[in-house]
């Protein structure tokens, strides 16, 4: 393992980096909290043990300042002046653990075995992430390149977000990177498709039921609200939920309150609500159709998802990706598409967008040659 030791006192570090080392591990060593900063930003260490009582930068400023730059390293204080109130303190504030001098050297083995687990999980856990959640939207168009500059901006906020774009375009790609990049995501992410659940259904589905509230509730049912508590909801066709949800929903993002169907009882949820649409809500709120209170709720930001056929420069890298992702899961062999063959696919128009062109390519290479020619795209593709 890759070890930072943050001590004011040269003959702790020098000894204790030597045991550290003749373990096996990799080991610097720094006077001062400062340094430390310094060497932890710059360089990444599996396990980070850091003194608290140092002078001009304390130990526990350390830990502060890396929590705030978001360095996953796992931090171990060591205090001469350790209680239990400085232990909790310290925890509470991010630490990975809490050693009092002397150092124990099983101790301080054991730690190191329990942090190579924590991070080994951790690992995991992000793989799986990607997994679930998918790889970074894919071009890089001046158009997509905006959409990133913006998810930038907005994901560690929690302000809430309408994006909106045409079907197919990757709406549900955004609402899932601003959540991987916000500061919820180690908690709850649910979906919601407003569009495939029947109207009748819709408040049961968002804020639960109660036991017999209506003739099927044979048990009490948690909603996405709840569900999503501390997370992030992602309200995916938000523009065909019905106008009784729609009052509802308002309530829950003005009061963050909301009442079971059955019940009459508030239950407080801290949720931040992302929304997608292919409507143009203004003009359904001209029709009657969407509560212009719940828009302008809603829309704090918005982030417009282009139509493939307006970035079609991003069309050879998304075809490159496809055929990875796709020959990955499937099994299949990679095929090559021929330079004549990508220029056919950015001629062609895209009325489905990017779920259209990840059809097409597994069409192409389930169909096509060895290589995808031009002709392979004329007969299956246009």
């Amino acid at each position: 393992m890759n070890i930072l030791i943050i001590d004011d006192e040269r003959a702790i570090r020098n000894s204790f980096g030597e045991i550290l080392g003749d373990e096996g591990h990799q080991v610097e060593t720094a006077e001062d909290g400062a340094k430390g900063l310094e060497l932890a930003l710059k360089e990444h260490f599996d396990i980070i043990f850091c003194d608290i009582k140092m002078p001009v930068t304390d130990g526990l400023e350390v830990l502060e300042k890396l929590q705030a730059e978001g360095v996953d390293s796992s931090v171990v204080m060591i205090s001469g002046h350790g209680d239990i109130a400085t232990a909790v303190d310290c925890i509470k504030k991010g630490a990975f653990d809490f050693i009092e001098k002397p150092l124990d050297l099983n101790r301080i083995l054991i730690t190191i075995k329990n942090a190579g687990e924590r991070n080994n999980l951790t690992n995991q856990n992000k793989v799986l992430k990607k997994k679930v959640f998918g790889q970074d939207m894919v071009g890089k168009s001046p158009a997509m390149m905006r959409v990133r500059e913006m998810i930038d901006k907005v994901a560690c906020t929690d302000a809430r977000v309408l994006i909106t774009g045409p079907n197919g375009s990757g709406k549900e790609l955004v609402a899932r990177s601003l959540y991987r990049n916000s500061n919820r995501s180690a908690l709850p992410y649910i979906e919601v498709n407003c569009a495939a659940i029947p109207s009748e259904l819709i408040e049961s589905e968002l804020f639960g039921h109660e036991k017999g509230s209506f003739t099927s509730a044979v048990k009490q049912h948690k909603g996405k609200f709840e569900q999503a508590d501390g997370g992030t909801l992602f309200l995916d066709e938000i523009g065909d939920m019905s106008l009784a949800a729609q009052a509802k929903v308002l309530r829950v993002l003005q009061e963050k309150k909301l009442s079971r169907v059955g019940s009459d009882k508030d239950i407080e949820v801290d949720v931040r609500v992302l929304a997608a649409t292919n409507k143009n809500l203004r003009e359904e709120i001209a029709k009657g159709n969407f509560r212009e209170d719940l828009y302008h709720r809603l829309s704090v930001i918005v982030i417009e998802v282009p139509s493939l056929d307006s970035r079609k420069e991003d069309i050879p890298l998304l075809t490159d990706h496809f055929v990875n992702l796709i020959c990955t899961e499937t099994g299949m062999a990679k095929k090559n598409f021929s330079a004549g063959a990508i220029e056919l696919l950015c001629r062609k128009t895209w009325p489905g967008n990017i779920r259209e062109l990840r059809n097409v390519v597994e069409r192409l290479l389930i169909l096509g040659d060895s290589e995808i020619s031009e002709q392979n795209v004329q007969d299956y593709a246009l």
